[in-house]
């Protein structure tokens, strides 16, 4: 599994509990991680609405909508990795019969859980998940 996910809702939080906008480096001191990594996940959130951006001396990093409105599955969905117990590296013995189907059989599985995942994650909006840290 990646840490893609916390550092995204951490980010997410944060950036929920004001209407300034937070540098990376502010964001970065809060994960305690390399600024540069806070780029990378900012840039992902960007890029699926949830997070805008200012350049400038003024400039920095909000919510693109009120917390009320972005749901823990969004938030998700723009680091969800390709698989979320991971990917096997090795191509199966297609002569086994265990390794000529194993592949298309974890990915049926794969699909039930992360559809059970993102079903509770939709269930809960950014607001109520930082509402536990007041």
């Amino acid at each position: 599994m990646n840490g893609r996910f916390p550092i995204a809702i951490h980010i997410m939080t944060l950036l929920s509990y004001t209407e300034q906008k937070l540098s990376s480096d502010y964001i970065a001191g809060s994960l305690n991680i390399n600024p540069a990594l806070v780029r990378k996940a900012l840039r992902d959130l960007i890029a699926h609405g949830l997070v805008v951006s200012k350049e400038g001396k003024t400039g920095g990093y909000q919510l693109s909508r009120s917390a009320e409105k972005i749901s823990l599955a969004e938030i998700y969905e723009s680091v969800k990795p390709v698989a979320i117990l991971g990917v096997s590296k090795n191509t199966p013995n297609p002569g086994c019969p265990v390794g000529r189907q194993i592949t298309n059989h974890l990915n049926l599985l794969y699909q039930g859980i992360d559809a059970h995942l993102e079903k509770q994650l939709a269930g809960e909006s950014l607001k109520t998940f930082s509402n536990k840290f007041t």
